[in-house]
């Protein structure tokens, strides 16, 4: 894949307006993920006092509440964006794959908690639904992340601790949300089939990546 390198967050929201899709990290497509296309200065560096600099990383938050982008847990269970222009067809399609989830099931209490509290952070949440015993950590972010990859959960921004100065550090906290409550019901809708969705997905993705697979594609899709 040829695209220019990337400088700075406002030239990270315009490639996704363009291209629709884009993984944050490795998606198994060589060339496409955020970070392969960075300016190498904007890439994961750590100092010799331990320190660290990411600035693709502290981007996120901006892509999303700038930019208007959709950023979750969508390509095989790892974190990427999706443009507003494409959501609707790929919610489309990956709801008809991922049935929603049974009345008073896990995955229903997360989703009706999220409701009523309009936004939580993943630990404000994971306690109130009741996963805050030794070890649980693991399994509730599982749920999180299915609900994710069902298009039933998504990142409305990062949440930063402060130090004694009131400067953001550490790698921050996921503001989750459901899509409904952060763009509307109507930018969920699509007025195509699941199928077409999925073709109409496939052969954008073919377009911008050319040199995948098949197989790769519908991977990342499903």
């Amino acid at each position: 894949m040829n695209y220019q390198e990337i400088h700075n967050s406002a030239e990270l929201m315009e490639l996704i307006s363009r291209i629709g899709f884009l993984p944050l990290l490795d998606s198994g497509i060589r060339g496409f993920s955020a970070e392969e296309m960075v300016d190498e200065d904007c890439r994961y560096v750590v100092f010799p006092d331990g320190g660290w600099d990411w600035p693709l990383w502290k981007w996120k938050g901006e892509v999303i509440t700038e930019g208007g982008h959709v950023y979750g847990k969508f390509f095989a269970g790892k974190a990427g964006f999706i443009s507003r222009e494409w959501w609707p067809d790929f919610c489309n399609y990956r709801r008809s794959i991922h049935a929603a989830p049974a009345e008073e099931s896990i995955e229903d209490t997360i989703l009706l908690t999220l409701a009523e509290h309009g936004s939580l952070i993943t630990r404000e949440l994971r306690a109130l639904c009741g996963f805050d015993g030794p070890k649980m950590r693991s399994r509730f972010d599982g749920y999180v992340t299915r609900l994710q990859m069902a298009t039933r959960i998504v990142t409305e921004d990062f949440v930063y601790p402060r130090d004694r100065h009131n400067r953001e550090y550490g790698w921050g906290w996921s503001l989750l949300t459901t899509p409904e409550q952060l763009y509307g019901r109507e930018a969920c809708a699509c007025d195509r089939s699941a199928e077409e969705s999925l073709e109409r997905i496939l052969q954008h993705l073919h377009q911008i990546c050319p040199e995948a697979t098949g197989k790769q594609l519908l991977r990342m899709v499903k």
